[in-house]
């Protein structure tokens, strides 16, 4: 795949930091790779956003794109309103997303918080941005309790505008994981209508960028380049 759209089934959940593994993963197999972040919220100018975060992890082989910032830690839509910024919307992040296609082998679309959020004041999405580019959309959850319902919801929406879910990744696996966690391994690829591609262990953040990246195979599984399996 090209592109390849990721999405959460809310936000907190550990997106940036799969991100940063799908990237680390796929520069260790020689690829070029982009990330590409349609709008960044909550951080101030000159602050590191969620981009600086891949690369500070992934490396700094990738190549970083971030469309708009905006300053209070919203909705995209809600915040540039705010603020008084024009909005980016789902056109301006295809076009973007395809131009990065055509000078990488792998292009990472990092939306913000969920699948609906809106970008726009035309209620413009992420998922309308992957349906321009016909891209997959990965989808990262939280492991514990609750997230079967999030994951279905997203799944349905995924498929209810023909857009292919490319499977899902925990995005924190806890060190310690309790019932409902270890069953939702299970469970996870039914409710998503898609397979489990990976868990990353909570904390892999903080990890020295070269521990992360020596181990981020260890996390996904072979469809995103990784080893991992359940």
């Amino acid at each position: 795949m090209a592109i390849l759209v990721v999405s959460g089934t809310g936000t907190e959940i550990g997106k940036t930091i799969t991100t940063a593994a799908v990237a680390a993963v796929a520069l260790a197999a020689g690829r070029s790779v982009a990330v590409l972040k349609p709008a960044q919220t909550g951080v101030a100018p000159g602050e590191p956003g969620d981009v600086f975060e891949v690369r500070r992890l992934a490396g700094e082989a990738v190549t970083g794109v971030e469309l708009a910032r905006f300053p209070e830690p919203l909705a995209p839509n809600t915040s540039a309103r705010r603020a008084g910024m024009t909005p980016v919307g789902p056109a301006e992040v295809a076009e973007a997303a395809a131009k990065l296609a055509t000078e990488h082998d792998l292009v990472l679309v990092e939306g913000a918080g969920g699948l609906l959020v809106r970008f726009d004041d035309e209620g413009g999405t992420l998922a309308d941005a992957a349906r321009l580019l016909g891209a997959p959309v990965l989808v990262v959850t939280p492991a514990g309790l609750g997230t079967l319902n999030s994951t279905a919801l997203t799944g349905e929406a995924l498929r209810a505008r023909d857009l292919e879910c490319a499977g899902v990744v925990v995005g924190s696996w806890p060190a310690e994981p309790d019932l409902a966690s270890r069953c939702n391994l299970a469970d996870l690829p039914e409710s998503a209508g898609a397979p489990l591609l990976g868990t990353v262990p909570e904390g892999a953040g903080r990890l020295a960028p070269a521990d992360f990246r020596t181990r981020a195979a260890g996390w996904l599984a072979p469809a995103l380049g990784g080893v991992w399996s359940i």
